[in-house]
């Protein structure tokens, strides 16, 4: 069995918010958390990008840098990346069966198993120890203060994305309930840099620093200047702290300005430390090189096929604005497919603004919503759709019909969108 599917047998036991059983785990294999420096990321959306504009600027700067990120698109080996490269699947055979032989050790004395989601974490923190990273970008799971990332101790600064409405069988029924979960990543005397916008949030993350005596920044009201916007990425000028002027990155939409100035501000944070050296070459590098595979992401021109994880009701709303900004006056045809737990009216009400016009499948995933499920939502709420329970079905029908159009933009469910890159590419 390879170490995926070994990994996958921790499925099981499904999605567990707590630290009691990662603590243990850690423990027997020695704490391999400790003694690295990290810089922790939590959100609803954004932390992806954050972390990779984040990792990019250190690596330009010369450092060996680990990124722990999730959920991947496409290969498992996504999920963690050292020194630009995704682990291999020696080294994942390698670390697994290390923390596997741990996890036995435990259950043998009767102790509970850790979940898949923590089997893969204690995988990426023996990975990067042995490695000896000069930093990890660790992003979190889901929440923040249950989550099995937050076994770290010392980050050297924490950020929290956009707050806004998912999983809120998990986190909470408000943005104030959800942004308390999130905020558990803040620790005593480490500085926080926030990025989100929503007062009830904010409050709890001002309280929450101010408690912990944390240093506390809020990017929302930073200085930014749109100098060109396309869709080959964006030029911009910001002041977050320092002043910095005709920035690009790759990454496309304004809320990819919000993302990569929340990063520039971590940076600064980094940058006050004593022993960290970040020049200004390698923020400016670092931030064009930066691209987030499934975000925005043009695979072919004439027409346009564009693929992006929207999956929420914040994220379809970005993709909306985004779309509306760069394909203004296009006709466009949207290919999607969704989980059956997610808001889907939320989404489809941002979708509903990019088109009328759709064709719907069904992601890989047992949680999924039906084609015709998703067919009648869609109707009913004023679309116009047609059903394809399979996947490489649906896609050869929108890239056929797709040639009445200007575009085809691919969204919804990351299982269904890895899918779909994976035919595309």
């Amino acid at each position: 069995m390879d170490a995926v599917s070994k990994i996958h047998e921790f499925e099981k036991f499904g999605s567990i918010l707590g630290l009691e059983r990662m603590t243990s785990l850690m423990k027997e294999l020695g704490d391999p958390q400790d003694g690295l420096k990290y810089i922790h990321v939590a959100g609803t959306n954004g932390k992806g990008s954050v972390c990779k504009y984040i990792y990019e600027i250190l690596e330009a700067q010369g450092y060996k840098v680990g990124l722990y990120t999730s959920p991947f698109l496409m290969v498992f080996n996504e999920r963690i990346e050292f020194d630009h490269q995704y682990i291999s699947d020696e080294d994942l055979s390698k670390y697994t069966d290390m923390v596997l032989e741990k996890v036995r050790v435990l259950t043998e004395r009767g102790e509970d198993s850790p979940t898949e989601f923590e089997v893969i974490t204690a995988v990426a923190f023996l990975y990067f120890k042995e490695k000896k990273a000069d930093f990890v970008v660790l992003e979190v799971g889901l929440g923040g203060i249950g989550d099995s990332t937050n076994i770290i101790r010392d980050p050297l600064c924490s950020v929290i994305t956009s707050i806004s409405f998912d999983h809120t069988d998990r986190l909470g029924n408000t943005l104030a309930e959800i942004a308390s979960n999130k905020a558990g990543i803040i620790k005593e005397g480490c500085p926080v840099v926030t990025s989100s916008r929503a007062p009830e949030a904010l409050e709890v993350l001002r309280a929450k620093a101010a408690e912990t005596g944390s240093e506390y920044f809020e990017t929302k009201d930073t200085e930014v200047h749109i100098i060109e916007e396309t869709l080959e990425g964006t030029r911009f000028d910001a002041v977050p702290g320092n002043a910095y002027y005709g920035l690009e990155i790759s990454m496309k939409g304004e809320h990819q300005v919000e993302n990569a100035v929340c990063a520039l501000k971590a940076i600064e944070v980094l940058q006050d430390l004593e022993d960290v050296e970040i020049g200004p070459d390698a923020i400016y590098q670092g931030l064009k090189k930066a691209v987030q595979i499934g975000r925005f992401e043009i695979m072919k021109k004439d027409p346009f096929v564009i693929i992006d994880g929207a999956h929420n009701p914040d994220g379809a709303r970005t993709l909306r604005d985004t779309c509306q900004k760069l394909l203004g006056g296009k006709r466009i045809l949207m290919l999607t497919g969704m989980l059956k737990d997610k808001d889907t009216k939320g989404i489809l009400g941002e979708f509903l603004e990019i088109t009328h016009d759709f064709i719907v499948t069904e992601p890989g995933n047992p949680r999924k919503m039906t084609a015709t499920e998703l067919r009648d939502e869609i109707e009913a709420l004023g679309g116009r759709a047609k059903a394809f329970s399979d996947p490489a079905v649906a896609l050869d029908e929108a890239l056929e019909t797709a040639k009445d159009y200007d575009c085809l933009v691919c969204a919804g469910s990351l299982y269904l969108i890895g899918y779909l890159r994976s035919r595309l590419i």
